[in-house]
């Protein structure tokens, strides 16, 4: 779990220093940075989804997913309880025109966690047969590789959204320790149909994301976020009856 712990910390450390900066940022500057991250996430997203829809087994998956997802997430509200608590937070604040938090966390959760680094990373790290604590364990290369990305991407939208971006980094911890535990468990390495399906559907999430912040379609993309859970759990019982 050290390259985990490692990707956690540069998480905070990145958002910390944004945060801070923020302060110092004229709002035409941040206007254009704001613009800049929508049309990243768009162009991410892509790169993301498209290359992998032509490798995945099962072409309707994502679909299935980004269906089944949808419904759980507006179900249980995600996008609701985040603009409640959002409204209650600008309450407080004297300002109301600040970028929104809710579109901040969903970016950084989607750029944070999907990606082939952060899903085999913590796999890797678990399998390595040199474990151990030294930052040389080539079984959290990845994830080295990972933190030095997510320092750089954290004190960007921490300079956009504020000191809320820090919210961000006990979920990535918990989404590459659902990886670390699921490879613990099972001893074997995620399977590349389970990585492809999960950069498709991650990617979509992306591009959704993107369109919000740019203000082209509110998506809703938080409510999409349990589609990430539909490939782990169908590979899952994939596995188990086969």
């Amino acid at each position: 779990m050290l390259g985990t712990i490692v990707n956690t910390c540069t998480i905070l450390i990145g958002g910390a220093v944004g945060a801070t900066a923020r302060q110092l940022i004229k709002d035409k500057y941040k206007k254009s940075l704001f613009d800049a991250l929508g049309l990243a996430c768009i162009v991410l997203g892509a790169n993301a989804a498209l290359p992998n829809m032509q490798k995945s087994e099962y072409p309707v998956l994502f679909i299935l997913s980004l269906a089944i997802g949808s419904v759980i997430g507006t179900r249980l509200d995600f996008d609701g309880r985040l603009k409640r608590y959002e409204e209650q937070r600008r309450q407080r604040q004297s300002s109301t025109d600040k970028p929104k938090l809710i579109e901040g966390l969903t970016t950084a959760c989607l750029l944070y966690c999907i990606g082939t680094f952060s899903i085999v990373g913590p796999v890797l790290s678990c399998l390595s047969p040199t474990q151990g604590w030294a930052l040389g364990e080539p079984g959290n290369t990845f994830l080295y590789t990972n933190a030095t990305l997510d320092l750089v991407t954290s004190a960007v939208l921490a300079a956009t959204y504020g000191w809320g971006m820090l919210l961000a980094a006990p979920i990535l911890f918990c989404w590459q320790g659902m990886f670390y535990l699921i490879a613990f468990c099972f001893s074997a390495a995620m399977p590349e149909p389970m990585r492809c399906e999960l950069s498709i559907v991650g990617g979509v999430l992306i591009v959704s994301s993107g369109l919000s912040i740019l203000g082209i379609n509110d998506c809703k993309t938080i409510n999409l976020l349990p589609s990430l859970l539909v490939p782990v759990v169908f590979y899952l019982i994939k596995g188990y009856l086969c």
